[in-house]
C-alpha cells in the first residue's frame, strides 16, 4: 500500500515554509501517547524523526495498530473538521522529534487565504483518504472471514 502524501509532497514550498514559520518543536518518548479517540483534536504534528502507531478502539479487544507514520507524514487529522474529536488514537512507537501545529491558528491561516487553505484542505484530504483505506485494510486482515484479501 502507498504512503499518504507527506507535508513535502503535498504542499507548495510557500505554503510549507508558512507552516513551519508557526510549528515548534515537539518530542516524545516511546510509549507515550499522543492522543486519544473521542479526545479533543486542538493540534497536530508533522513527523521529523521516529515512528508513530495509529491504532482503533476495538470494545472487548486491544486496539489494533492501523498504521505507522514515519519521517514527513502527517500525525491526526481530525482537526481539520469539526466537532474536532480524534477518530484514532496515536502513540510513539520510538523516540519522536515532530514539528507540532496549534489547529485554531491553522486554521485561522486557511481561513484568511484561500489558496493556503485550498492547498492545506487537499493534503489533509489526501490523508483522510489514505487512512480510511488503511482502516478497511487493517480491520478486514484482523476480523474478516478470509482476511482483505489484498497482499499484506
Amino acid at each position: 500500500m502507498n504512503s499518504a502524501p507527506t507535508m513535502t509532497a503535498a504542499l507548495p514550498a510557500e505554503h510549507r515554509e508558512r507552516l513551519i514559520q508557526i510549528a515548534r518543536e515537539a518530542s516524545f518518548e516511546a510509549g507515550t501517547r499522543l492522543f486519544e479517540e473521542g479526545g479533543r483534536a486542538d493540534r497536530f504534528w508533522v513527523v521529523r524523526t521516529g515512528i508513530v502507531a495509529l491504532d482503533l478502539h476495538v470494545p472487548g479487544r486491544r486496539a489494533p495498530v492501523i498504521e505507522s507514520l514515519g519521517h514527513g507524514e502527517l500525525i491526526g487529522w481530525s482537526w481539520h473538521f469539526a466537532p474536532y474529536v480524534w477518530q484514532l488514537g496515536a502513540e510513539a512507537l520510538h523516540p519522536v522529534r515532530a514539528w507540532e501545529y496549534d489547529a485554531v491558528a491553522v486554521r485561522a491561516m486557511c481561513a484568511q487565504d484561500p489558496e493556503f487553505g485550498r492547498s492545506v484542505a487537499t493534503w489533509v484530504g489526501r490523508v483522510v483518504a489514505h487512512r480510511l483505506r488503511a482502516t478497511r485494510i487493517r480491520l478486514l486482515d484482523l476480523y474478516a472471514p478470509y482476511g482483505s484479501g489484498g497482499p499484506s
